[in-house]
């Protein structure tokens, strides 16, 4: 079973952060966890300070302390809220770009997950802005974004997964991080766990309307056959450490594999995807894969992204001195 240890709880004023401290709280008694709250100012420390002097003369230090004591004071508030639940909690008021300092706390403090609710839109649900891609694109640890009041207690839970034809053994331990995750969330908020394999037939529309190969359409379905018993045998593979996930749950699905889970959560609106995020690095710090970005825009549940074995993020603490 998943167990947390230590959650980080964004709750930056701009975001859900009632529904993120909900869930935040949730966890943390369920893994009798280490709880943190974070704030952020969006400045690094001292920029404040010289902005107000250039405007109010000498004044600058003391507004810059009046924005810092408001944050502390916010969330101190939010902080007796979760004593008041009896979960042990800690407060941080950080300064500079939102995802670089809470990204920074995570690699010192080792945190292994963090929670925010995406930011605040008027219609009431949130929408993912530049800082909570950049999170979910950087992060090391899972990052989980809730996105609407309801996300606070699941139902059901899909987690979807891509075991790979060659046996790549890094892409199989992102498949089982992700059932494990999936599985034990389920098991504790006595959720339905769904599952779902994308396959599909490379270039198939290709060589069903090709010069040389229309013609040969029995043998086209022949293939596609084939590549569908693999894909199922591969799936069925993976899924044979899970047998708490009934048979019935399991679902392949044929298409591309962004538009598929995204059209899948839109017609069966589960409460939570958990996903592994598979991108290049080495170009401009990680880039996160196609499909992740595809489920993350259209898709209108809470996400738990989580990041491959061995990922280094992007992001490094400060240079001593």
């Amino acid at each position: 079973m998943q167990r947390f240890k230590s959650i980080l709880a964004l709750l930056t004023e701009d975001s859900l952060h009632e529904v993120a401290l909900e869930r935040a709280v949730h966890l943390a008694k369920l893994n009798d966890a280490a709880l943190t709250l974070v704030d952020v100012i969006d400045a690094a420390p001292g920029e404040l300070s010289r902005l107000w002097s250039a405007i109010q003369g000498g004044r600058g230090a003391e507004i810059e302390e009046d924005v810092i004591a408001y944050h502390r004071d916010r969330l101190a508030k939010l902080a007796d809220k979760a004593r008041g639940e009896g979960v042990e909690v800690t407060e941080a008021v950080l300064q500079g770009s939102t995802f670089v300092e809470v990204i920074r706390m995570v690699l010192r403090e080792g945190h292994d997950m963090v929670i925010k609710g995406a930011t605040a839109a008027p219609h009431g649900r949130g929408v993912l802005k530049g800082v909570d891609m950049h999170l979910l694109r950087k992060c090391p640890c899972p990052v989980w974004m809730l996105k609407g009041p309801g996300d606070g207690n699941f139902d059901t839970i899909l987690a979807t997964v891509d075991p790979e034809p060659h046996g790549d053994a890094a892409r199989d331990r992102l498949d089982r991080m992700v059932l494990d995750l999936a599985t034990s969330m389920a098991e504790r908020d006595k959720a339905v766990c769904h599952v779902a394999h994308v396959w599909r037939l490379q270039e198939e529309y290709a060589l069903r309307h090709g010069r040389y190969t229309s013609k040969y359409q029995g043998e086209v379905d022949r293939m596609v056959e084939r590549e569908k018993d693999q894909a199922r045998d591969r799936l069925d593979a993976l899924m044979a450490d899970y047998p708490q996930v009934s048979r019935a749950h399991v679902h392949m699905i044929k298409g591309l594999p962004g538009d598929a889970i995204a059209e899948y959560a839109e017609a069966h609106k589960p409460d939570l995807i958990v996903m592994g995020t598979v991108g290049r690095t080495g170009i401009s710090g990680f880039i996160m894969g196609n499909t992740a970005e595809t489920i993350l825009h259209r898709v209108d549940c809470a996400v738990i992204a989580v990041k491959p074995e061995g990922f280094v993020s992007p992001v490094t603490l400060e240079k001593a001195g």
